[in-house]
């Protein structure tokens, strides 16, 4: 398919979606597909989800040939383009056990830009701060706001442990709101709490959440090394691509 230039192209005016394709079937689907709607209506792109849905459908039954059966499909919007292509599941094959080491990253995130809200062609940003910290031996790195606020990570978002609690920023502090994060707030009854760097050392575990990853234990957040993965891991196992039953 050929691309056409447009503010997409040129501006980053656009949205994606990248959701777990389990044995050629996506993965919560409708929540993702839904996600990328309100997108594009933000940015007053026409959309027509029912077409769309079929677009990617039929690609994938065309290109079912090439799917290893774990993984990651990529929906792309803008005004005059739609794309969609796969690739293999990076977080498919990682031990059981992997840890994660986290940083602060430097970057503020902008709490007052709506754009922070949706999952946009502006994604630059994300990468950048994403490959510095794999330079300097981290996993991801974690965004505070204006506010100095733990807001979410370059590609995931962010949950806390204390007892059997889950804990979570709220998306007011500046965030793109997860499909697995909503997932776990619903099934798993996480309270929104605002979060600081200081108070980090009352909580027993942290984890983070995407599409791809399902949960990721964290072993330390900047100089903080958390105690416990227990509750990380039983997610862990609960919450993978491959638990949910794909659209069909």
């Amino acid at each position: 398919m050929r691309l056409q230039a447009d503010e997409g192209y040129y501006f980053g005016i656009g949205a994606f979606e990248t959701m777990a394709l389990e044995d050629g079937r996506p993965v919560f689907f409708d929540w993702h597909m839904e996600r990328l709607e309100g997108a594009v209506k933000h940015f007053g792109i026409p959309f027509e989800r029912k077409s769309a849905e079929k677009m990617v459908w039929e690609y994938l039954d065309q290109n079912k040939e090439r799917l290893s059966g774990h993984d990651a499909l990529k929906t792309a919007v803008s005004e005059k383009n739609f794309v969609t292509s796969v690739r293999p599941n990076p977080y498919v094959g990682k031990d059981s056990d992997t840890k994660v080491r986290t940083a602060y990253s430097e970057i503020r995130r902008n709490e007052t830009s709506p754009l922070t809200y949706y999952k946009t062609l502006n994604y630059a940003e994300n990468l950048m701060e994403k490959r510095k910290a794999a330079q300097q031996g981290f996993g991801e790195a974690i965004f505070l706001n204006g506010r100095g606020e733990i807001t979410e990570g370059t590609v995931s978002n962010v949950f806390f442990v204390k007892g059997e609690k889950l804990y979570t920023p709220p998306v007011s502090c500046g965030m793109l709101p997860g499909i697995m994060r909503a997932y776990i707030c619903r099934s798993f009854q996480a309270e929104e709490t605002v979060i600081r760097p200081e108070d980090i050392e009352m909580y027993d575990e942290m984890f983070l959440t995407n599409s791809l990853m399902g949960v990721m234990p964290a072993e330390s957040l900047g100089e903080h090394q958390f105690h416990s993965v227990k509750t990380a891991q039983r997610l862990r196992r609960r919450c993978s691509p491959g638990h949910f039953q794909p659209a069909l």
